[in-house]
């Protein structure tokens, strides 16, 4: 399966841990007759989908959850901050400052009453509610906030980098207030509190070794048997009241087919998926949940550090225009979703008219010829996954390159730590299967994160000055119009860098059954569950 891959996001932990991701969704637009078929971008659109009418609420029950990855630890410092790695979990222990409302596609006060910037998006001033408690009883103040922050940043969380680069100072005028004094113009800076800046961790929840996960959140950890289910109790002293369930069990059954039986079956109540084959069969199924598309989701990132066949672009770019990315997704899924190879497929409110670069393999054969002629020896090594979707894209992609002139050794690893070791912290691949994952809701951080050369998740894919700038102008742009058209530069660009392969978007779906209502949907493919109950 490809959920055994970085390229799915497992887990990943501390400074070294990459949003990883899989799945796949359409990028070609769609007729009404084809509206409801499964890879179609018209199926796949982000937020709440087939949300049944409820009754009344109903109080108790526990709400069983197959989740995707297992935490290591649920610590927003220490683990990435998404739903296929542990989020739905954080998100219910620590809450969150805003939140994410798909439907209107604004940010929102959650656990904070409210989040205001000045005239000039440089300042923004946090107000929190009064009389908010951690589950150890300590308040909930300004100072608790500002301790949280810093100690997110100093462990080195995934975005750490992206926030000490851009907010200059974080004050506490008094008790309920926090002011954040940004280095730069911000207008979307209002998302960084709806992920793991946004999760406030206790004081007494320690670290290292000794940390219990502690916040304010509408529930607590009741237990965690690794390999098996993490429980999670009701928080009576809960902010805005105990919440209707009185537990939450996640459980691991790490294969995708496994979890969809299982939510078919009956024997969960709501399950995350993002393989693209089951992903396709849970949407046709028409089942309640919450879908979020993410782009460069699937990919092969190319390592363009010096002494590596990617540090030449002539090189980079003729491995993208060798690989067809339909091909490679056919291979790997039977066909299951669309294939795009574009930085935001049609499905996206990114789109743009700029063109991706093509297939075109003739001109893949000149420019190796050329590198060649330089001193390029044509060998490349890919790293993947020995998982059977995974091999198929490792094998598709090395018989794409010989094609064009390349020689291609495979590195099929057997697990996802040691990828993880491979490409993350030792940098030692060519080219390798991953995921860049860029969302929808607020892309800026991860756009970033990724491919800003100052960005912490870079793992060695080139960057240049002039996607900085753009990068920059995109955070710096007032309005979606204005971010859009930067877009279509930040396309062109990624035509000339390459620093990866594109071969298709993902969809992550966290579906529910019928008889569970009240879910609220935020960013990163996190829900929240404070007013969740089943019928």
């Amino acid at each position: 399966m490809r959920g055994a891959t970085p390229r799915s996001a497992r887990l990943v932990a501390g400074a070294a841990a990459v949003v990883l991701s899989v799945g796949l969704l359409s990028s070609c637009a769609s007729s009404d007759d084809d509206k409801d078929t499964p890879g179609n971008a018209a199926t796949y659109e982000t937020g709440l989908v087939n949300i049944p009418k409820a009754g009344d609420v109903k109080k108790g029950g526990t709400l069983s959850f197959a989740g995707y990855g297992e935490p290591a630890v649920l610590d927003p410092a220490e683990t990435i901050v998404a739903g296929s790695t542990g989020g739905l979990e954080m998100a219910a222990i620590y809450d969150v400052l805003m939140r994410w409302d798909s439907e209107a596609n604004t940010v929102e006060p959650q656990l904070a009453e409210s989040l205001e910037p000045n005239e000039d998006f440089t300042t923004w001033t946090l107000k929190l509610r009064d009389g908010v408690k951690f589950s150890d009883g300590t308040p909930l103040d300004s100072a608790a906030v500002k301790f949280s922050l810093d100690r997110y940043l100093r462990l080195g969380a995934d975005e750490a980098m992206l926030w000490s680069n851009n907010v200059k100072k974080v004050s506490t005028p008094d008790p309920l207030t926090v002011e954040f004094e940004l280095k730069t113009k911000w207008p979307t800076f209002d998302y960084m509190l709806t992920t793991g800046p946004g999760m406030v961790v206790a004081k007494s929840a320690g670290e290292g070794k000794g940390f219990k996960p502690v916040g304010a959140g509408p529930f607590t950890l009741a237990s965690h048997a690794p390999k098996e289910k993490i429980t999670l109790k009701a928080n009576p002293s809960y902010w805005d009241g105990a919440p209707n369930l009185d537990a939450i069990e996640v459980v691991f059954l790490n294969d995708p087919h496994s979890t969809w039986d299982s939510f078919k079956g009956g024997n969960v109540d709501m399950a995350f998926l993002r393989d693209p084959d089951v992903v396709d069969e849970a949407v046709s199924a028409k089942s309640p949940g919450y879908m979020n598309l993410v782009s460069l989701g699937n990919v092969a990132i190319i390592n363009g550090t010096k002494g590596h066949p990617g540090a030449d672009p002539r090189v980079r770019k003729a491995m993208q225009l060798a690989v067809d990315a339909k091909v490679v997704m056919e291979r790997a899924y039977d066909g299951a979703g669309v294939p795009s190879n574009e930085t935001f497929a049609s499905f996206s409110r990114w789109h743009t008219d700029v063109d991706s670069l093509p297939h075109d393999p003739e001109a893949a054969k000149k420019l190796v010829e050329e590198a060649k002629a330089d001193g390029f020896d044509g060998k490349i090594t890919h790293l993947d996954s020995s998982d059977p979707a995974s091999k198929a894209t490792a094998l598709t992609i090395k018989a794409s390159l010989e094609a064009v002139g390349f020689e291609v050794e495979l590195d099929l690893v057997a697990n996802i730590q040691e990828q993880i070791q491979k490409v993350a912290i030792e940098r030692s691949y060519d080219v390798a299967g991953w995921g860049i994952s860029w969302r929808e809701a607020g892309p800026y951080g991860r756009m970033f994160a990724t491919n800003h050369s100052q960005g912490n998740l870079s793992a060695g894919m080139p960057t240049s000055p002039e996607m900085d700038a753009l990068f920059d102008a995109f955070q710096a742009a007032e309005s979606e119009d204005d971010q859009r058209e930067i877009m279509g530069k930040i396309q062109a660009e990624w035509n000339e860098l390459v620093p990866a392969l594109v071969f298709a978007p993902s969809a992550e779906f966290l579906m529910w059954s019928k008889q569970v209502h009240g879910v609220v949907d935020s960013t990163n493919s996190l829900v929240l569950l404070q007013d969740a109950w089943i019928s």
